[in-house]
């Protein structure tokens, strides 16, 4: 369990402790005697259960649910002070609220009508029905609502950023489709056109055959890596095709980016390298570099200056993005948008990582880097 989930147990413990010893003092001034121990106790273990949740919230669920009835039924047939008291019902929202936050759809609406149940149980304990719902059983009925709502508002909020990052995905998959798709297309098209040639060459000079039929076994050599990319990937006809990595490319998007005032210093292949690369990894490093600046516009209006770098080692080609932002706590939280399951998704597909995080810290250094790298085909393809 993480430092924050203790601290947070451990202040819930105390207000456990101080509503349990307030309505222990109420029922003693009211009741008399020791009519207050069989609540306490009662209501004690419940919040215990409560505050040991986090091992097993299904379990302690039950237990607690099990327990608050059993204490009705008590407090019913010997004539004890009312059941669920203050204490145990918050020890029941709890309960409640975490089932109905973390547990599966099933197990958290049964617990929910259990809790609902024994809130309407307290019905039977009621000593004094008047015409109106008893107190005992308004504040249990308020309670076991209360815990529902706070379990149920972040279930659902937690359900739409799954939706979304899962749509996030599915456009980023869809986006690399079309792009290696047209890339396989290219190389079907000159299969053919190869083949074709290769037939008028063997008629004329069959001894030049050979060397037609590398040309072709080459290019459907390049048409099969393309194509293990595209597996399992669909296209989406309106999308628009992606950029390529070029410097003239990259210097543009650069450009637009200094406009608003951060300097760019840009690292990058020469134009006989970068032709060099297929299409869908040039696609992916302008993606990359494109999103990675986007960041920085949006979560680090501090940075005076990024570096772009793009270089190649053999077969790694290596992107990173790094900018000069002062180091804050929040940072870390602020610049996990969605656009970077995007880039993952993409780099991914294409059998390469991606890391983005804070930059180590090396003296006076700080800020922010986006760090991904792509496997590059060798430049001899035969």
């Amino acid at each position: 369990m993480r430092v924050g989930g203790w601290a947070a147990d451990v202040g819930l413990g105390a207000v456990f402790a101080a509503v349990l010893a307030f309505w222990a003092s109420r029922i003693a001034g009211s009741w008399g005697g020791g009519y207050w121990r069989f609540d306490c106790a009662a209501g004690a273990v419940v919040c215990v259960i409560a505050l040991a949740r986090r091992f097993d919230p299904a379990r302690a669920a039950a237990a607690g649910l099990a327990v608050a009835a059993t204490a009705v039924l008590a407090a019913r047939f010997a004539d004890l002070p009312s059941e669920p008291g203050p204490g145990m019902a918050l020890g029941l929202a709890v309960l409640v609220g975490t089932a109905v936050r973390a547990l599966p759809v099933r197990t958290a609406c049964g617990v929910a009508a259990g809790g609902l149940a024994v809130a309407a149980g307290s019905l039977l304990t009621a000593h004094a029905l008047a015409a109106g719902v008893p107190s005992v059983t308004l504040m249990n009925v308020l309670a076991w609502a209360a815990a529902v709502v706070a379990g149920l508002c972040p279930r659902l909020l937690d359900a739409r950023r799954r939706a979304v990052a899962e749509g996030v995905r599915r456009a980023e998959r869809l986006r690399l489709a079309r792009e290696l798709h047209d890339v396989v297309a290219h190389h079907v098209t000159g299969i053919v056109v190869q083949a074709q040639a290769a037939r008028l060459v063997a008629r004329k000079s069959p001894e030049k055959a050979g060397d037609a039929l590398a040309d072709i076994e080459a290019a459907g050599s390049d048409a099969l890596a393309a194509m293990r990319r595209v597996v399992g990937l669909l296209r989406d006809p309106d999308e628009p095709a992606g950029q390529a990595a070029t410097p003239a490319g990259l210097s543009e998007l650069i450009e637009r980016f200094e406009a608003g005032g951060r300097a760019v210093r840009l690292r990058l292949p020469g134009e006989e390298e970068t032709a060099t690369w297929p299409p869908e990894v040039a696609g992916t490093v302008y993606r990359v570099v494109q999103e990675s600046l986007t960041n920085v516009s949006r979560h680090a209006p501090s940075a005076r200056s990024v570096t772009v770098s793009v270089e190649r080692d053999r077969d790694t080609l290596t992107v990173e993005v790094a900018d000069d932002s002062p180091r804050t706590p929040s940072r870390h939280h602020q610049r996990g948008g969605y656009g970077l399951i995007g880039m993952r998704e993409r780099v991914e597909a294409l059998g390469g990582t991606l890391r983005a995080g804070p930059r180590p810290m090396a003296g006076s250094e700080s800020g922010w880097s986006v760090l991904a790298t792509l496997p590059v085909p060798g430049r001899d393809r035969r």
